[in-house]
């Protein structure tokens, strides 16, 4: 928990800053492709993420440490050979967990977060999943283990996995080459995202493109065609917590719904997109058919509001850095009621940008929320012992914060005018 932390106090403020550079290099060449708007719901998505996997709010079914006890008949010490070898373990892991969320009903909703941008960017790598809490990974490293790769070795290589699948999310870089061949690349990825009928369901690979090409579901991005991106059930909102829940919600809804018995648990299973005949002609779901011809989601906002927004992101960006940076001082339960305040301001400021009229009732639960806090204990999680003067900071956003969600909740006709 600890180090992963310390590994994101770096990590994070690497990857806003080459999300920023894409934004201006799109701006400078006259294609830009991170809107303002999405960029801070793909950041708030990653926000989320990254706090639920430090305060490990996840339950591992099986532990790659437990299958190298049971399965492995090899002891081997921890070469650069033994390195690459979990390199491509984890990877082919991912391939199939990866093909598996798209291809099934009960596991498209740890997903969904992930395409649920409409736009192709370095920001929508980003949108990751809180809904993720039985993991069930490490079935699929039953080879690394069988060879015997020590569980500290894949410990190492998986975060360096992950971090090595942001590049390739970006419109900026054409076909490599030669390399298209060997690895994912900006290309391929594009066909990933696209919502196309030529597109959907290919290019599984994280790392690796050989394992597409190998299983089948491998699609060159084609001149021709380009790649549209979303979903083709659009999620209409910016808040990334909502996005998470809602196929969920929607097979909730339909197995409830369903008279027959069997429809409630086969749906669970049954490919993605398939609903009960009955349900689906009582409630029918928007899809889109054209992918060429639909009107993607973009409530007006105001440049007032949009810089709101990004202002935001920023002072939650920092409270975060502060939370991983003081994990071991704060302890437990405290890191978790601080991750509460961060799902609730994120939930609170994606909503506003939704242009939910009731934006203010969430900022007003995050407030008293961390007022209940400094009230009790007298500090925010010792913010003041820390820095000098902070907590009077800390209040004071909070009351900015407020104030402005009230403001841009009842005056829209004024974002309206600023836009």
């Amino acid at each position: 928990m600890e180090a992963y932390g310390q590994i994101l106090l770096i990590a994070m403020p690497a990857f806003f800053v080459l999300v920023l550079f894409e934004k201006f290099w799109g701006m400078w060449k006259g294609f830009d492709t991170v809107p303002m708007n999405d960029m801070i719901s793909s950041l708030s998505s990653g926000i989320t993420n990254v706090t639920k996997d430090v305060l490990g709010l996840s339950i591992v079914v099986i532990s790659y440490s437990w299958l190298h006890s049971k399965f492995g008949f090899f002891e081997i010490k921890a070469t650069w050979l033994v390195y690459l070898i979990a390199f491509f373990a984890l990877d082919f892991a991912g391939y199939w967990t990866h093909r598996i969320a798209h291809e099934y009903n009960i596991f498209w909703n740890n997903h969904i977060i992930h395409h649920s941008s409409e736009e192709f960017n370095l920001a929508c790598a980003l949108r990751q999943s809180i809904s993720q809490i039985l993991k069930i990974f490490a079935v699929f490293l039953i080879p690394a283990a069988i060879l015997g790769v020590p569980a500290e070795v894949i410990a190492i290589v998986a975060p360096l996995h992950l971090f090595a699948q942001f590049w390739y999310h970006t419109r900026h870089i054409g076909k490599m080459g030669f390399l298209e061949k060997i690895i994912v690349t900006p290309s391929h990825h594009r066909v990933h995202h696209a919502i196309n009928p030529e597109y959907l369901d290919k290019n599984y690979g994280q790392i690796f493109i050989f394992w597409d090409r190998w299983f089948g579901t491998f699609q060159a991005e084609r001149e021709d065609i380009p790649p549209v991106y979303g979903v083709t059930r659009p999620v209409q909102t910016w808040n990334p917590i909502k996005i998470n829940f809602m196929h969920l919600w929607l097979l909730i809804q339909d197995a409830w719904r369903a008279k027959n018995w069997g429809d409630k648990l086969k749906i669970w299973f049954m490919p993605l997109g398939w609903r009960p005949a009955d349900v689906a002609a009582k409630h029918p779901v928007y899809k889109i058919q054209d992918v060429y011809h639909f009107e993607k989601y973009n409530p007006v906002l105001g440049k007032p509001l949009l810089v709101w927004s990004f202002c935001q992101l920023i002072a939650l960006l920092s409270l975060l850095s502060y939370l991983f940076a003081n994990l071991a001082a704060i302890g437990a339960p405290g890191i978790f009621y601080y991750g509460g305040f961060v799902f609730l301001t994120v939930y609170a400021f994606t909503e506003l940008m939704d242009r939910n009229p009731k934006a203010w009732v969430w900022e007003l639960l995050k407030a008293a929320y961390a007022f209940y806090f400094i009230i009790s204990t007298g500090d925010w999680f010792d913010l003041s012992k820390v820095f000098p003067g902070g907590l009077s900071i800390f209040v004071g956003y909070l009351l900015v914060s407020f104030v402005l969600s009230l403001w841009f909740s009842f005056r829209k006709e004024s974002l309206e005018l600023a836009s």
